[in-house]
C-alpha cells in the first residue's frame, strides 16, 4: 500500500497484485474506472494508467510495465461500470487494448448535463456533493513517463475515488425528478458512438481552425505545412502543437504567400526545434506550394451541412424557440435537449412520429418525445402559412 495524505491505494505493477485484483473484482457489485493517456506528450496517444475504485479500495494498475492486462480486461466487461465523461477513456480503452464494456455504464457527466448542472467538471461536482476540493496539478502531466510522482498518484486516485458515491448521489436525484430512463439512454448511445469507427477525411484533416478565411493559393500553402508538420510529428511521436502551432501555420502561410521567394529565415520566427533537416523540408514544402499550378490548389471547403433555405429559417427560429422554452422549463441546456442542427433537420425532413424525429435528427427516443410537440406545432403553422 502506498499513503499519501492518509489516502490509500494499490499501484499494480506486479503479476501477484495484478492477480489479487482480478479475484477482488469477482466479488464487486460495480467499478469506478477513469485512464490517463499521453496524448499531450506523444503522436500516437496511449491508456497510460487504469484507475479502478471499488466502494474504498483504489486500484492504480500500470499498463506500461508488461503485464498481461486480458484478465482484468475481461473482468472490468462484465461488471457494471462508472465513469466521469467516459467517452474518451472508452475510445482510448477500445484503441490501446481492444476493450468494450457488456455491462451497463453510468456516466456522472451526462447525469450532471441532464440535472442541469452549468459546472459539469468532476472537481465541481464533488465540491458541489461533498465540499471537498481536489487538485488538478496532474491534468498535464506526462503520464508515459516513468517512475511516476506520488503527486501523480494522489492526482490519479482522486479522479476515482468519489465516483460511486456520486453516482448514488446523482442516480437519486435522476430517479427522483423521473429522469433516470433518460440518463440510461444516453449513457447506451455514448457506449455505441465510442464502438464505432470514426475515419478521418485526409481532405478534411489538414483544414486547421482559421482555414475558411483562407484563400485557394493560401490554401495550397496551409495543405502542404501541415502535411509537413504531420510527417514530422509522426515520425518523433510528438503531439503536432509541439513541432508547429495552427496559428503559427496561420502565419507562415500569410507570409510565405505574400513573400515569394524570400529566404525563410527572413520571415516570422520559428520555434528552436526547426533546424537542420527538419527546416531544410520546411522551405521544400513551402516551395511545393509556391510552385504548385493553380487547377491542384484546394478548393474551400462545402459546408458540412446544407445550409437551410430562406423559407426554412423562420420555422426553425420558431422551433429553436419553442425547444429552448421546454428546455427553460426543465431546467436543462437547450443543447441538451436539441442541438441546433438537429432542428435544422427536422425542419428539412418533416418528420411526423417519434421514430422519424429520431431518425431524422439523430436523436435519442427521449428528446425526441420531449420535442414532438413543438416540432408538430412549428411544422403545422408552416404548412398553413
Amino acid at each position: 500500500m502506498n499513503t499519501s495524505e492518509s489516502e490509500e491505494y494499490v499501484y499494480v505493477r506486479e503479476r501477484a497484485l495484478l492477480a489479487e485484483l482480478i479475484q477482488r473484482m469477482g466479488t464487486a457489485e460495480r467499478v469506478a474506472v477513469d485512464t490517463e493517456a499521453d496524448s499531450l506528450h506523444n503522436y500516437f496517444a496511449k491508456v497510460c494508467l487504469i484507475q479502478l475504485s471499488l466502494a474504498d479500495e483504489h486500484y492504480l494498475v500500470d499498463p506500461l510495465c508488461g503485464l498481461d492486462l486480458s484478465g482484468l480486461l475481461e473482468a472490468l466487461a462484465e461488471t457494471p461500470l462508472i465513469f466521469h465523461g467516459g467517452d474518451y477513456d472508452l475510445r482510448m480503452m477500445r484503441g490501446s487494448m481492444g476493450f468494450r464494456p457488456r455491462r451497463e455504464v453510468f456516466d456522472t457527466m451526462i447525469a450532471a448535463q441532464l440535472l442541469g448542472f452549468e459546472r459539469l467538471g468532476l472537481a465541481a461536482l464533488i465540491e458541489r456533493y461533498f465540499g471537498i476540493k481536489i487538485g488538478k496539478a496532474g491534468q498535464k502531466s506526462d503520464w508515459s513517463s516513468r517512475p511516476l510522482s506520488a503527486n501523480q498518484l494522489l492526482y490519479a486516485v482522486n479522479d476515482t475515488r468519489f465516483l460511486e458515491r456520486l453516482a448514488d448521489r446523482m442516480r437519486g436525484e435522476l430517479d427522483e425528478r423521473g429522469r433516470g430512463d433518460w440518463h440510461r439512454e444516453s449513457c447506451r448511445a455514448m457506449v455505441e458512438s465510442t464502438g464505432r469507427d470514426h475515419a478521418r477525411d485526409p481532405e478534411s484533416a489538414w483544414r486547421i481552425k482559421g482555414a475558411g478565411r483562407l484563400t485557394r493559393r493560401q490554401l495550397a500553402y496551409l495543405r502542404e505545412l501541415w502535411r509537413w508538420r504531420n510527417q514530422h510529428a509522426r515520425s518523433a511521436n510528438q503531439p503536432a502543437f509541439k513541432v508547429l502551432g495552427n496559428q503559427e501555420i496561420l502565419a507562415l502561410v500569410q507570409w510565405a504567400e505574400s513573400h515569394p521567394g524570400v529566404p525563410l529565415h527572413q520571415g516570422p520566427r520559428l520555434p528552436r526545434n526547426i533546424v537542420g533537416a527538419q527546416l531544410t523540408t520546411l522551405e521544400e514544402a513551402i516551395a511545393r506550394a509556391a510552385r504548385m499550378d493553380e487547377a491542384k490548389w484546394p478548393e474551400p471547403r462545402k459546408r458540412d451541412r446544407e445550409a437551410p433555405r430562406n423559407d426554412c429559417i423562420e420555422v426553425i427560429n420558431a422551433l429553436h424557440a419553442e425547444c429552448a422554452r421546454i428546455a427553460k422549463e426543465l431546467e436543462i441546456a437547450a443543447s441538451t435537449l436539441a442541438p441546433r442542427a438537429a432542428l435544422e433537420a427536422i425542419v428539412r425532413s418533416r418528420p411526423r412520429s417519434v421514430d422519424e424525429i429520431m431518425k431524422s435528427a439523430g436523436l435519442l427516443r427521449w428528446q425526441a418525445e420531449l420535442v414532438q410537440g413543438a416540432v408538430e406545432k412549428c411544422l403545422r403553422s408552416a404548412r398553413s402559412s
